[in-house]
C-alpha cells in the first residue's frame, strides 16, 4: 500500500530533472563575459573566435558579426585578432543604473549557416560615483519642548554605483544636542535619522549647525556632505498626519500632460500658522521628479511630463506635510502605469540574399529579420505574415527572429523579380502594424530551349532567282535572359542530288534569314527539305529543330516543243495526206506539242495561224487536231499549206509554230501522181525506182495493219477473262498491268510509231524512215486496283493528253511525205 503513495513523489523529481536540464541546456548555449566599465574603446573583452571553434580567416569568410536589437552597438568584432572589443565607452549606470548584476545580451551570426549565438556580457562597476544628496543645505525646526529621543529623519544620499562602491554609512558632526541613528530598511537602503539626545532652549541656542556625511565603501573612498540647520521653534505640539500611509493609484501611460493623478492630505489640530500644512516632495530619484508636479498647498499630484510604460512601469516616492510651526508628516505614493499599445512592431532586416538563382531547392532561406514590440503582454507579441500569393513561407527561428524561405521551384521566365511584404501585426486592440518591402531578384537559368512559332515552315521561291536571295527569315523565341536567350541557328547537314545542302542555301547565324546560293531551276527540282536548327548560348546549350520545305515556284522560261510533226533537219516540210472524199470534220493530222514548265505555263492552246485555202481546215484549240471544216471540192488545189501555232498560258506567253503540207489525194500513187504534176523527173529511170518505194511502203503498212489487228483482239480477250473472273468473284491482282490497255493507250501508241516517207522529185533521192519512238513514250503502270477495277496510268507523259473522240484505227494510219 506504500507504492501508490510514492508515485506523486516519483513524478515531481521527474519534473524536476527535466526543468533543471532544460535551464542547463539554456545556460550551455550562451558564452559569458565581464568588462569593467569606463573602459576605453577597444577594450579586449574575450576571444570570440576561439570560443565559437572558429579560425580567424573564416570570421569574415563565413560572414560572423554581431546582431543587436533596439540599442547603441557597444562591443564589435576585431576582425585581425577575432576578439570581442569595446565599441565605446560604457557607463553600467547609465546602462543598468541599480540593477546587479548588469548584464548585456546580444546574438552572433554565422551567416553561412544562418546560426546564432547567444553572448551574455556582465559589466561590473567601478567605484566612479560619488554619493549625493538631493540637496546641499537642509532646514529641521524642532520645537522646544520635543523630549529626547525624538528622531528626525534626515535625508538620503543617492550613489548610483553597486556593492561596496555604493553608499556604505552615515556621519555627523559632533555636537551636545543631536547624535545620528543608521537604519537598514527591508530593502537594504540606509535611512539617516538625527536624534535628540538633549532637551532645546530656544533661548540658549536658536539654532544649531550641523554636518551629515555620507560615504561609500570603494577603493578611493568617495563622500558628500549637507549642511543642516536646526531651528527651534517655539511651542507646537501637533504634526500633520496623513489620511493613509501609503496613497495607490494606477494610470495608463498615454494620460494628457497635466492630468490629476491623485490628491494627498494631510490634517494638523493646531491653529494659525501651526496649522497650516504645506506639501512637497521628500523622496523621488531625479528621474522621476521632472515627471510629476505637487501642489504644495493642495496635495495635488498631476503629470508634468508624458509617461511611457517602456521606460518605467512603476513610480515610488514620498510626500512630506508640514506645518508652520515645523512639525511634519510623511506618506508614500505609489504610481502604476499601464502598459497600452502605443507602439508599431518593429522590424530589422539582419540577412538578405538576394539575388536567388531559379533552381534554388525548396527551403532556401531568402530574408532573416527581426521582429520585436516594445509594448508588453498582448500589446507586444507580434505576428508576421507575407502575401498568400507568393511561393514563400515564414518560419519562426529563435526568440523574435522569423527566417523567410522558398516553398516552391522558382521561375524567372514567369516572374523574374517578386516584391515581399513582410507585415508584423501585435496583438493589441486596437492592433498595430508595420510593413516592410523587400525586392527578390531571381536569377536566370538556362532551363529553356528555343521555341518555333511554328511546328513547320513551307516557303515558295520563283525559280531562276539571283544568287544571294534571301529567302524566308525563321524566328525562334528563348524566354531565357542574356547569354542563355542569344539564338544561334544552323542548318543540319543533308545531302541533295549529291550535293550537300549548304551548296544550295545557307542560313544567317545570327538572324536566322535563310538566303539561296545558285539560281534553282523548277524542271531540276520542285522542292527542297531541310532542318533548321536553333541553338542559344547557355552552358549547356539547348537546342530545337523545325522542318522547312522550300518549295521552287515555277516560271514560264520554256517555250512550248513540237513533237509531231517531228521537224526535219533537211529543210523538208511534211506532207499529209486528205482523201477527196473526206467529210466535214475530217481528222487529217494532229500537231502535238508539250511544254516542260507547269501549270498554266504548260497549259497549250493551238491556232491555225495562215492557211493556203483559209475556212478549209480547222485546228483544235486544245487537242491540235487538224480537221476539215468542209468537203473537199475539186477546184480546191491538191497542196494545202497551213501553219498552226503553239501558245502556252505564261506571262508573258511563249509559242512555236510548224507547217504542215496537206496533200489531197486518195492514195499513195495519187500522191505520186500529184507529186510528179508539181514537179517532173528529168530522169525516166526515176518512175521505177519510185515504184519499188511505194510497193515497199504499202507492203510495211499492211503488216502493220495486222499488227494493230492482233493487238486489238489480244485485248479483247483480256477484257473478256477479266470480265468473267469479275463474275465469278476472281481478283485482279495477278494479271499484270500489260493486259489493261485502252483506246487512248492505242491513238497514242499509233501516234509514236507512224510512218514517215520522204520522197522526192528525184527518185535517187528519195528515202523510206522506218517507225522510230517519239519523245512521248507510252508508258502502262499498275499502281492501284480500286473497286476492283484495273486501272492504266500513264507516267511521265511531258504534255496533258486531252479527251479525244473515237476514231477509226485507219484514220491513225497516215503517212509524212517529206519533199524538196
Amino acid at each position: 500500500m506504500a507504492a501508490p503513495k510514492n508515485r506523486p513523489h516519483l513524478g515531481r523529481l521527474v519534473l524536476l530533472c527535466l526543468l533543471l536540464r532544460r535551464m542547463w541546456e539554456t545556460r550551455a548555449n550562451l558564452i559569458r563575459y565581464s568588462v569593467p566599465e569606463e573602459t576605453e574603446k577597444g577594450y579586449v573583452v574575450g576571444n570570440i573566435s576561439k570560443d565559437l571553434g572558429l579560425q580567424l580567416r573564416e570570421l569574415a569568410e563565413r560572414g560572423v558579426r554581431i546582431v543587436s536589437r533596439g540599442r547603441t552597438q557597444l562591443f564589435a568584432l576585431h576582425p585581425r585578432s577575432g576578439s570581442l572589443v569595446t565599441a565605446g565607452r560604457i557607463d553600467r549606470e547609465e546602462l543598468c543604473a541599480q540593477s546587479a548584476p548588469c548584464l548585456v545580451n546580444f546574438k552572433v551570426l554565422v551567416e553561412d549557416e544562418v546560426q546564432l549565438y547567444g553572448i551574455e556580457i556582465e559589466v561590473t562597476d567601478i567605484n566612479d560615483n560619488n554619493p549625493k544628496f538631493q540637496a546641499e543645505n537642509l532646514e529641521v525646526k524642532i520645537n522646544e519642548i520635543t523630549a529626547p529621543g525624538t528622531r528626525y529623519p534626515l535625508p538620503e544620499a543617492v550613489d548610483p554605483d553597486v556593492g561596496l562602491n555604493s553608499l556604505q554609512n552615515y556621519q555627523l558632526s559632533p555636537n551636545h544636542h543631536f547624535s545620528l541613528d543608521v537604519q537598514t530598511g527591508d530593502d537594504g537602503t540606509i535611512n539617516p535619522e538625527l536624534v535628540l539626545e538633549r532637551a532645546l532652549d530656544r533661548e540658549e541656542e536658536a539654532a544649531h549647525h550641523l554636518v551629515l556625511i555620507a560615504s561609500d565603501g570603494g577603493e578611493p573612498r568617495r563622500s558628500s556632505t549637507v549642511h543642516i540647520q536646526v531651528t527651534v521653534l517655539d511651542t507646537n505640539d501637533n504634526a500633520p498626519v496623513f489620511a493613509q500611509p501609503i496613497y495607490r493609484v494606477t494610470v495608463p501611460e498615454n494620460v494628457p500632460l497635466g492630468t490629476r493623478l491623485l490628491t494627498v492630505r494631510a490634517s494638523d489640530p493646531d491653529e494659525g500658522a501651526n496649522g497650516e500644512v504645506t506639501y512637497k516632495f521628500w523622496k523621488i530619484s531625479e528621474k522621476q521628479s521632472p515627471l510629476f508636479q505637487l501642489d504644495e498647498n493642495t496635495g495635488e499630484i498631476s503629470t508634468a511630463k508624458s509617461l511611457d510604460y517602456e521606460d518605467c512601469a512603476f513610480f515610488e516616492m514620498e510626500i512630506q506635510a508640514e506645518d508652520g510651526g515645523g512639525l511634519k508628516g510623511w506618506t508614500k505614493v505609489h504610481i502604476s502605469v499601464e502598459d497600452v499599445n502605443d507602439n508599431r512592431p518593429e522590424v530589422i532586416v539582419t540577412s538578405l540574399f538576394s539575388p536567388v538563382r531559379e533552381d534554388a531547392p525548396q527551403g532556401t532561406v531568402i530574408v532573416l529579420f527581426n521582429a520585436h514590440d516594445g509594448d508588453s503582454g498582448k500589446n507586444g507579441q507580434v505576428v508576421c505574415s507575407i502575401q498568400e500569393s507568393l511561393p514563400f513561407q515564414l518560419k519562426k527561428s529563435v526568440e523574435d527572429y522569423y527566417r523567410l524561405l522558398t516553398s516552391q521551384i522558382l521561375d524567372r521566365e514567369k516572374t523574374s523579380e517578386y516584391n515581399i511584404t513582410v507585415t508584423a501585426t501585435d496583438r493589441g486592440t486596437p492592433p498595430l502594424s508595420t510593413e516592410i518591402h523587400i525586392t527578390l531578384h531571381v536569377v536566370d537559368i538556362n532551363d529553356n530551349p528555343p521555341s518555333f512559332s511554328q511546328t513547320s515552315y513551307s516557303v515558295y521561291l520563283p525559280e531562276n532567282n539571283l544568287r544571294g536571295t534571301s529567302i524566308f527569315c525563321v524566328t525562334a523565341n528563348d524566354p531565357d535572359s542574356n547569354e542563355n536567350a542569344r539564338v544561334i541557328y544552323s542548318l543540319a547537314e543533308d545531302i541533295i542530288q549529291g550535293a550537300p545542302l549548304s551548296s544550295y542555301v545557307s542560313i544567317n547565324s545570327n538572324t536566322g534569314v535563310l538566303y539561296a546560293l545558285r539560281s534553282f531551276d523548277y524542271e531540276q527540282f520542285r522542292d527542297l527539305q531541310m532542318q533548321v536548327r536553333a541553338r542559344d548560348s547557355g552552358d549547356p546549350p539547348l537546342s530545337s529543330n523545325v522542318s522547312l520545305t522550300l518549295f521552287v515556284l515555277d516560271q514560264n522560261d520554256n517555250a512550248p516543243e513540237i513533237l509531231y510533226p517531228a521537224l526535219p533537219t533537211d529543210g523538208s516540210t511534211g506532207v499529209e495526206l486528205a482523201p477527196h472524199s473526206a467529210e466535214p470534220g475530217y481528222l487529217v493530222t494532229k500537231v502535238v506539242a508539250v511544254d516542260r514548265d507547269s501549270g498554266q505555263n504548260a497549259w497549250l492552246s493551238y491556232r491555225l495561224l495562215k492557211a493556203s485555202e483559209p475556212g478549209l481546215f480547222t485546228v483544235g484549240l486544245h487537242t491540235g487536231e487538224v480537221r476539215t471544216v468542209r468537203a473537199l471540192l475539186d477546184r480546191d488545189a491538191l497542196k494545202q499549206s497551213l501553219v498552226v501555232a503553239v501558245q502556252d498560258h505564261g506571262q508573258p506567253p511563249l509559242s512555236a509554230t510548224v507547217t504542215l503540207t496537206v496533200a489531197v489525194a486518195d492514195s499513195i500513187p495519187d500522191i505520186l501522181a500529184d507529186l510528179e504534176s508539181f514537179k517532173p523527173s528529168a530522169n525516166p529511170e526515176d518512175s521505177g525506182l519510185t515504184l519499188y518505194l511505194v510497193v515497199a511502203v504499202a507492203s510495211v503498212s499492211c503488216v502493220f495493219l495486222a499488227f494493230v489487228i492482233v493487238l486489238l483482239a489480244l485485248r479483247l480477250r483480256c477484257w473478256r477473262t477479266s470480265r468473267l473472273l469479275q463474275a465469278s468473284g476472281g481478283g485482279l491482282a495477278s494479271l499484270p498491268a500489260s493486259h489493261f490497255v485502252g483506246v487512248d493507250g492505242v491513238q497514242a501508241f499509233l501516234q509514236t510509231y507512224s510512218h514517215e516517207v520522204s520522197l522526192t522529185a528525184d527518185s535517187r533521192k528519195s528515202h523510206l524512215i522506218f517507225p522510230q519512238p517519239n519523245y512521248v513514250d507510252t508508258l502502262i503502270s499498275q499502281e492501284s486496283f480500286e473497286k476492283n477495277e484495273p486501272s492504266c496510268v500513264l507516267e511521265d507523259s511531258k504534255f496533258p493528253i486531252e479527251d479525244t473522240p473515237l476514231v477509226p484505227v485507219s484514220s491513225f494510219f497516215s503517212f509524212t511525205i517529206y519533199y524538196n
